[in-house]
């Protein structure tokens, strides 16, 4: 989001309102309804500004849709991507960086990748991105097996394993309490690296996990 949202004119005379909080309970409308409930006077009422406030931010009801995808792309792909490329002594540590997206929904929202998902089965432009981010998200996982030894074919194997995975985790709606998940860490690195954690890398990831539940 622009980060001088915040700094934009008011609409709505005492109320303050902003191009972000338009764009939050759209996004808000889009995980619990899905996208054809997503319009103006709906978020509006929710809001408790006029109507024509949204033409402040926005030109059109199309215009806060594409606002909707590029903020999905941005967020959630882009700390996919972030996570992939952070440094790391070991691939190990490497999928433990990773694991803090999965692990964290205020850096990747799976509640709403999935109501995406649901628009680009109606939507073919939603479907262009969706193909184009889930190709950018498993390039980057895979180039991060490969800046740990691994030859371009098995990388580009482990990292669709891992990733395709975790996605087929969230579309089952996995009921699973954090611990039990977590009890599994080293198990999962195993897999997906073929190499065993160091206590210290999983340590570290359980220590954030349980910093989250503090929120």
């Amino acid at each position: 989001m622009d980060p001088d949202d915040s700094k934009s004119p008011r609409p709505g005379g005492n109320t303050k309102v902003t191009r972000a909080d338009w764009l939050t309970v759209a996004m808000d409308i889009l995980v619990s309804d899905g996208v054809a409930e997503v319009k103006v006077l709906p978020i509006s009422e929710r809001l408790g500004v006029s109507r024509s406030s949204f033409y402040w931010y926005f030109k059109s009801r199309k215009d806060l849709l594409d606002a909707l995808l590029k903020e999905w792309e941005s967020g959630n792909t882009g700390a996919l991507i972030a996570h992939a490329e952070m440094p790391a002594p070991t691939i190990t540590a490497s999928v433990c960086n990773l694991f803090h997206c999965f692990l964290d929904p205020s850096l990747f929202n799976h509640q709403l990748d999935f109501a995406v998902r649901e628009w680009a089965r109606r939507e073919g432009h939603v479907r262009r991105v969706i193909d184009r981010s889930d190709a950018a998200r498993c390039a980057a996982i895979a180039a991060m097996f490969e800046r740990h030894g691994f030859a371009p074919y098995e990388a580009d194997a482990r990292a669709r394993i891992l990733y395709f995975m975790q996605i087929g985790y969230y579309a089952l709606d996995l009921a699973e309490p954090l611990d039990e998940r977590l009890s599994r860490i080293d198990g999962y690195i195993l897999g997906f690296t073929g190499q065993a954690a160091r206590a210290e890398e999983t340590a570290k990831l359980r220590a954030h996990a349980e910093a989250l539940k503090e929120r």
